[in-house]
Order: C-alpha cells, then sequence, then structure tokens
C-alpha cells in the first residue's frame, strides 16, 4: 500500500515538472525599445500672481474684519488693471491664534492672524508690476509666487512629442562587388618567351 501512493505522488508530480520545463525552453518574445528626445523654447503668455493680505489682531474678530477690509480694497485696485480674460480669485485664507510660551508655564493666546491669498492670472505681462505696485499700496504685504506660464501648455507638449519622437534610420545601401576573372584550373599558364623579353632571363656571368 505505501509503495503504490508513493508511486502515484511520483506520477503527480512528474507532469508538473515537465510542463515547467516546457515553459522555460520557450523562446521570448522579440520586442523593440525606442527612446526620444526634444527640447522647444516658447515665449509665456500668461503671468500667475499670488498675493497676500496678512492682518493680526488682539482678538478673532477684529483680525478677519481687518483682513476683509484690506483684501476689498485690494482687488477694486487690482481689477482695475485686469483685462479681458484675466482672473482674479481667492485662493486661501486662514485664521490662526498667536501662541506666546512662558518658560515653565502655559502656552497663552495674545492674539490671531488672518491670512487671505488672493490669485492672479492676467495675459498682460506689461502690467505685472503694475498689478504687483497696485495690491501692495491698497493692503497687500506679501506676494507668495510669481510665474510665467502658457494658456495652451499642451500644445507645446504636444509639439515636444512630435519632435521627440524617433525616427527610423536609412538601411545602409549595398554596393555590387567588381567582379574578378578567375583563371580555370583546366586552362594553360601563358609562356614567356625569354629571347624575345631579354629581361626575364637570368643574368649570366
Amino acid at each position: 500500500m505505501r509503495e503504490s501512493i508513493a508511486l502515484l505522488t511520483m506520477l503527480v508530480i512528474l507532469p508538473s515538472v515537465a510542463s515547467a520545463q516546457r515553459a522555460e525552453r520557450r523562446p521570448s518574445l522579440p520586442s523593440v525599445t525606442a527612446n526620444g528626445e526634444a527640447v522647444i523654447t516658447v515665449e509665456p503668455d500668461q503671468a500667475q500672481i499670488d498675493i497676500g493680505v496678512v492682518t493680526q489682531a488682539r482678538n478673532a474678530p477684529d483680525a478677519a474684519k481687518e483682513n476683509a477690509e484690506k483684501l476689498a480694497r485690494v482687488m477694486t485696485e487690482v481689477k482695475k488693471l485686469l483685462g479681458k480674460g484675466d482672473e482674479i480669485k481667492t485662493a486661501n485664507y486662514s485664521l490662526n491664534p498667536n501662541y506666546r510660551y512662558p518658560q515653565g508655564g502655559k502656552p497663552e493666546i495674545v492674539g490671531y492672524t488672518a491670512t487671505n491669498v488672493l490669485h492672479i492670472k492676467t495675459g498682460a505681462l506689461q502690467n505685472v508690476g503694475k498689478l504687483i505696485d497696485a495690491a501692495m499700496q491698497s493692503g497687500a504685504n506679501t506676494i507668495q509666487r510669481l510665474l510665467f506660464t502658457m494658456k495652451d501648455e499642451h500644445s507645446a507638449q504636444l509639439q515636444a512629442l512630435r519632435l521627440g519622437r524617433p525616427r527610423p534610420k536609412p538601411k545602409p545601401r549595398k554596393w555590387p562587388m567588381p567582379s574578378v576573372s578567375k583563371l580555370s584550373r583546366s586552362s594553360p599558364l601563358p609562356k614567356v618567351n625569354e629571347e624575345s623579353d631579354p629581361s626575364l632571363c637570368p643574368s649570366r656571368g
């Protein structure tokens, strides 16, 4: 009974080993890897500016109220310089307590800070300096970001992809080799007449 069980186990294991060997012998499928690279230079046609208004007060309502008033003045002055298609909107707002940490004591709230960030997007690049000056003079006190971009970045990316596409190299041209006549083994070698050409005769002392 034990011998028959061992035999069945071997019969079950052997086909799996054979199938694994057949899988290893299978040839790998051919593959082609192509790499391309292209760099293009484009002129920006859009500016993005993040301008912040930060206010502080003893209590939260006063900090928020002062911030809202300054923000309204900033938006009024900036909108005067914006053209058709330009944008201005609130990007971020926060109101946080300010703590004092006395030595050996508990933290104490000594005031509040309100922060409001305006996101400006304009296509008039020549007005970027004027926009920043108008915002700062009307109540803004931080410039968090100034970025020059493109309105349609997708078209520039597609152009770079087209230029970076790998191109097939031309196949080398095969030039025909000139034929060289060979003497047949049956052809007799040409005889040289020593009398007709004295230079071929050995010198005699």
